[in-house]
């Protein structure tokens, strides 16, 4: 069975040292998501405080929000150990056999995606999560028995970005479940100003307001375009860093001043242009762009609808007045009025 959990520790050895030192390792180093951050210190906290296993926890919301790093931060808070696996890797029973049967007393396994299992090995976690004990079917036909095999208890943390796939009585075998929300803007400053600090990077307070600004609420993203600006310093600035280099360095990588990248706008270009500003189904943008409609689901719209740039209509989607003035055209309400 040990040979099992190799790839999982293997896979943090390899992680690149500089995203360890920028991913917060404890509860307090963490900014932002107070109302979770307060829920899961407390929880944690009882949990020590009584010795007993913390419950399970399901953890969702848009990618590169802190997911991850509130499922490492708990383990280091609880002492205990951690293993990580991902849904999508999980394909059948036995593959999340070792992980449990590993799992040590109090342990903390932390499921990435677990909107990916599959319903068999969905049905074989159930007894785990309740009765921490699993069945194991030996043989088949009229010989076959089963055998009934205890667990050490442990604490699933689970992760998703798609919590309406999952289904109800795995949702219900969590104890809290957590929702992360985008970053205020604010917020993300202090990020990039902490991150900087431990890149050893000068960062001012105008420029560390210029990269949250551009950085969408997330900070994977502020983090990701702080690097670049590193290295942009690094190459044509002679490491200096002020809010002008910040924002040339930027508008290099096609991120504009609300966070859109070229993907962004060219989606928003497509409905202006080719479909008259919508509305428009989303297959017929995806076929146009030559992407997956899901693509477009998960990874553009969410920030295009949060910044009111577009707006779903029973018909298809259509660009708002803000989405029009963004692209530089006037907003024409005459023609919104008559595809209605």
């Amino acid at each position: 069975m040990e040979s099992f959990r190799q790839p999982t520790v293997q896979a943090i050895d390899d992680a690149p040292q500089e995203d360890r030192a920028l991913r917060p390792q404890r509860f307090e180093e963490m900014v932002g998501q107070r109302a979770v951050f307060e829920r899961l210190s407390i929880a944690v906290d009882a949990s020590r405080k009584r010795g007993e296993t913390l419950g399970h926890i399901l953890l969702d919301g848009p990618p590169g929000l802190g997911k991850t790093t509130f499922a490492t931060c708990i383990p280091r808070e609880l002492g205990t150990t951690l293993q990580i696996a991902s849904g999508a890797a999980l394909a059948a029973p036995k593959d999340l056999l070792p992980y449990l049967t590993n799992a040590a007393e109090g342990s903390v396994l932390f499921i990435d995606e677990i909107h990916r299992l599959p319903i068999a090995v969905e049905e074989f976690l159930y007894p785990a999560m309740e009765d921490f004990r699993i069945d194991i079917t030996l043989g088949d036909g009229v010989s076959a028995r089963t055998i009934n095999m205890p667990l050490r208890p442990f604490t699933l943390v689970g992760a998703t970005t798609r919590p309406g796939l999952l289904s109800a009585p795995l949702r219900d075998r969590f104890v809290m479940r957590e929702h992360l929300d985008f970053y205020s803007p604010a917020e993300l400053a202090e990020i990039v100003r902490r991150s900087a600090a431990k890149l050893a990077m000068p960062m001012d307070d105008s420029s560390a307001d210029e990269i949250a600004r551009r950085s969408r609420g997330t900070p994977r993203l502020a983090n990701n375009r702080l690097r670049w600006i590193r290295d942009f310093s690094t190459s044509r600035a002679e490491g200096r860093i002020d809010v002008d280099i910040a924002r040339t360095a930027l508008e290099m990588q096609g991120v504009d001043e609300l966070g859109l990248d070229g993907f962004d706008r060219r989606y928003l270009e497509t409905i202006q242009r080719v479909f008259a500003g919508g509305p428009v189904g989303i297959e017929a943008i995806a076929h146009t762009m030559s992407s997956a409609p899901d693509t477009l689901e998960d990874d553009v719209e969410p920030f295009l609808l949060r910044c009111e740039l577009v707006v779903r209509t029973p018909r298809g989607r259509r660009l708002t007045p803000k989405g029009e003035e963004h692209l530089g055209a006037m907003p024409v309400t005459g023609r919104q009025s008559r595809l209605f």
